[in-house]
């Protein structure tokens, strides 16, 4: 099954999770279905990301890169992408352009979306809960009384769109410096960057602040996910 679901993932023959995984009534089973589902293209955002930080350090190994206006192009793309104020601050690209842990991926995907039962999700590819400040996007059915501008539910094409944008949000936004430095700083040390470590520094990404981070800690260990950090 795993195989079948990464091949149908890849061709995009359906949009968000194929209709027979709500049909599980097991939570045991669905939980696995949906870590088979989500994990493989976890994986492959992650992919991109490593080989484009290896391009970057490529690069920067260069010390002459600055007179090729090709990588020059290609570093002033990325850093606008990445929101780094400097091309060569070899340090900020490479800060910014990492991997996330596939467990917090993983739990983070399962709180935002309902386990992908989220109506974000059948309507909108929306499996991390991202907002855009527009009249644009999915329609929330309840608004929050302190925002005094538009904002819906953004639109994915994909649930690899959905993914890409979840990472890209995490390696780029101010509210995420402190899960970026404890990365950099974990991973120049020699040691692995796992989900629950990860997850202590990502009080903004709910209202909820610590509560969100001890959820997101309790969903990673009871489901065993760090083993997917390796």
């Amino acid at each position: 099954m795993k195989k079948l679901i990464g091949f149908l993932l890849a061709l995009n023959l359906y949009g968000a999770f194929p209709s027979w995984y709500y049909n599980i009534k097991e939570t045991s089973k669905q939980k696995k279905a949906f870590v088979e589902i989500m994990l493989p293209l976890i994986q492959e955002e992650n992919r991109k990301i490593k080989s484009l930080r290896k391009k970057i350090i490529k690069i920067f190994n260069d010390p002459y890169f600055l007179l090729d206006p090709k990588k020059v192009e290609f570093l002033a793309k990325i850093a606008k992408t990445y929101k780094i104020k400097n091309i060569t601050d070899k340090e900020a690209f490479l800060k910014k352009i990492d991997t996330i842990p596939p467990s917090l991926a993983l739990a983070q995907a399962a709180i935002e979306s309902g386990w992908g039962k989220s109506r974000f999700v059948k309507e909108a590819n929306n499996i991390f809960g991202h907002w855009e400040y527009s009249n644009k996007g999915l329609k929330p059915k309840s608004s929050y009384e302190h925002i005094n501008i538009d904002y819906s539910l953004k639109v994915f094409p994909s649930l690899e769109d959905s993914i890409a944008a979840y990472m890209r949000n995490l390696n780029r936004n101010p509210a995420y410096k402190e899960f970026r430095e404890l990365r950099y700083k974990i991973k120049k040390e020699g040691k692995p960057f796992r989900g629950t470590k990860a997850a202590q520094t990502l009080h903004n990404y709910s209202q909820k602040k610590e509560e969100y981070t001890k959820l997101l800690k309790t969903i990673i260990k009871s489901n065993n996910w760090e083993k997917y950090d390796n």
